[in-house]
């Protein structure tokens, strides 16, 4: 794993390195979701990156930062979906072996999008202490490199290219509203409207079952006893510890959605976006504080794409 905290600049060099790899995702604009918000919307739809989600620039920028002799070993990761798919894919496009040490009960259709990848999948139970020693284990075993999901240095990098291409698609932003679990698009996107210099705020759309970063913004560390209970499957990580840091730096505020606004949301993009996008606290938060961005340029980051279809919340 690349350690440290990123800088700025490393933005840059990350969207150099994964351009022709990563899609350029479309923005997406809604007249209706306008008059609902009373804001100017511009809704980035990582949901249709390369492997479902945002999480493919980030893996595959720490991938391709790798030199020959290391990438040959390998690559292993721990993640209940988008992060194992999406560093699976890149290690099949670079022809090095992946390894994706996943928690018991991850969600299947997920699970089956890192297989259709190439990876090889071990098992653990559904602790995070599980999950990091098992992943010590089979990267002792085999000499892959762990590419952290949301700590590594690389993966964050590439996870704000995705905030750099919205600020150029959009034309500038008064707020960017971004997901955060484990805060590697959180810390990557803080970085990236450092970089551009353009006065955009940060707004960082936690479920009220995993707020986790909303305690430790506000209280200068996160809870002892982390717990999650949220539908959010993919933002149930805890806050890493370089990511809280630039977050703190930049001076991120959190909106806390719970999951039935969340839902809501979710159902809203099918009915209005015709888009099928995994529950995420992001879109909710944009509806839950329309009164106050009235008359804003507000981008969001939508992903992912992955929903299990046969566990749609509105299915009777």
């Amino acid at each position: 794993m690349t350690l440290g905290l990123p800088v700025a600049d490393e933005i840059f060099a990350a969207a150099a390195r994964i351009a022709g790899q990563a899609t350029v995702t479309p923005v997406l604009r809604s007249r209706t979701l306008e008059a609902m918000t009373g804001c100017q919307l511009f809704l980035k739809g990582e949901h249709l990156q390369r492997s479902g989600a945002f999480k493919f620039r980030g893996s595959c920028n720490a991938v391709s930062a790798l030199d020959p002799d290391t990438a040959a070993r390998g690559v292993v990761t721990h993640s209940s979906g988008n992060h194992g798919a999406a560093l699976a894919l890149a290690a099949r496009e670079r022809g090095i072996p992946c390894h994706v040490v996943v928690p018991e009960g991850a969600i299947g259709a997920k699970l089956a999008n890192i297989v259709r990848h190439g990876a090889t999948l071990w098992r653990c139970a559904p602790t995070q202490e599980a999950r990091e020693a098992t992943c010590a284990e089979v990267a002792a075993r085999s000499g892959a490199s762990v590419i952290h999901p949301y700590e590594d240095r690389q993966v964050i990098a590439g996870q704000g290219t995705a905030a750099l291409e919205l600020l150029d698609q959009s034309g500038g932003l008064d707020l960017l509203v971004v997901p955060v679990g484990g805060g590697g698009l959180a810390a990557g996107s803080a970085l990236a409207l450092e970089a551009a210099g353009k006065g955009c705020r940060l707004l960082l759309a936690e479920p009220a079952g995993a707020a986790d970063t909303a305690h430790a913004l506000a209280h200068g560390e996160p809870p002892r006893d982390f717990v999650p209970d949220t539908v959010c499957d993919g933002l149930r990580a805890r806050i890493g510890a370089p990511n809280l840091a630039v977050l703190r730096q930049a001076g991120a505020e959190v909106a806390v959605i719970d999951d039935q606004a969340t839902l809501a949301a979710m159902r809203l993009a099918w009915q209005v976006l015709k888009q099928t996008i995994e529950p995420s606290s992001a879109l909710a938060a944009v509806l839950a504080r329309a009164p106050q961005l009235a008359g804003q340029r507000v981008g969001v980051i939508i992903s992912g794409g992955n929903v299990d279809l046969e566990a749609l919340p509105w299915r009777g």
